[in-house]
């Protein structure tokens, strides 16, 4: 069963969906979900919450700020710690719920959600159980990797042009989130970014805008979720990561979870980072599901 919500982030009304398994009369441990950078929850949430309440738990499901269904200003803006808060404030709300069990609260995140679900986790002590799905640990370092060694100093330029214009009074500049040509400036230039986003915008959500603010990209290159890792213990973790993935590049994820403490697991799945939510979405879902299951059901 799947209803529409929404619920206040001290002032900003987001919206989502929360399910619950059939026929439910218990309270259920809950998994509360929001999507990766500029990804809105029709591009694949469903399935994974589908997946939770076929396993008999509620789901939580919420579109970011500023995207989707949800309110905020300014449109197509991405700060990292305005969603780490708004995963904490649908937490507050999942637990005002009747249905919901708060005492066993799991978070699910993917890909940039997938950092902000270690963040929560560490901060956040009613959370219970953490998955973080082909997760960004270091927005610098990843960055590093994703953009050409001669690129980076342009890159910055823009951000520095970009300041002095919002200095003088001018509106934030934009950038596409992908671009047919990885050479071109886009948020996220991988190939495998801009056939996915294209391909699933066009047939799942057409919500979706190919736009982000500059200063988006700026703030991820700051952001260092992964530092965090150590202090989500003892709260039990999850990292499911992708073999071949380049966009969350998968060696930087693997020797982050070293620092992880226990209990911990680490899933490494076949193919790139967005076969998670297709190709590979059954090894992705079950491994998710299966350690819910053992943290949160009693």
């Amino acid at each position: 069963m799947r209803r529409d919500v929404e619920f206040d982030a001290e002032g900003v009304t987001l919206r989502g969906w929360h399910y619950l398994p059939p026929k439910s009369k218990k309270k259920v441990p809950t998994i509360v979900m929001a999507h990766g950078f500029s990804a809105v929850k029709e591009m694949y949430l469903d399935k994974f919450a589908e997946a939770f309440v076929d396993a008999g738990f509620g789901a939580l499901v919420f579109d970011n700020r500023n995207f989707g269904a949800s309110d905020g200003e300014l449109r197509q803006e991405i700060d990292p710690w305005e969603q780490v808060r708004d995963y904490r404030h649908a937490i507050t709300y999942a637990t005002t719920l009747k249905e919901v069990d708060a005492d066993r609260i799991g978070i699910w995140g993917s890909s940039y959600s997938g950092g902000h679900v270690i963040v929560v986790g560490a901060i956040d002590r009613r959370v219970k159980c953490v998955v973080g799905q082909v997760p960004l640990v270091s927005g610098h370092r990843n960055a590093r990797r994703i953009v050409r060694a001669d690129f980076v100093g342009a890159v910055g330029g823009m951000f520095d042009e970009d300041r002095a214009n919002r200095y003088a009074g001018k509106p934030p500049a934009m950038i596409p989130v992908v671009d047919a040509d990885p050479m071109a400036a886009s948020a996220l230039p991988t190939p495998d970014s801009y056939t996915w986003f294209t391909e699933t915008g066009n047939t799942r959500a057409p919500s979706w805008i190919n736009e982000v603010t500059l200063r988006s990209v700026e703030m991820f290159w700051e952001y260092e979720p992964g530092a965090y890792l150590p202090y989500v213990s003892p709260t039990p973790v999850l990292m499911v990561v992708a073999r071949g993935d380049v966009l969350c590049v998968s060696d930087l994820a693997i020797e982050a979870f070293e620092n992880a403490r226990e209990p911990k697991k680490l899933v490494i799945l076949p193919g790139g980072h967005f076969d998670a939510y297709v190709a590979g979405f059954e090894g992705a879902s079950t491994a998710a599901t299966e350690w819910f299951v053992e943290h949160l059901k009693p």
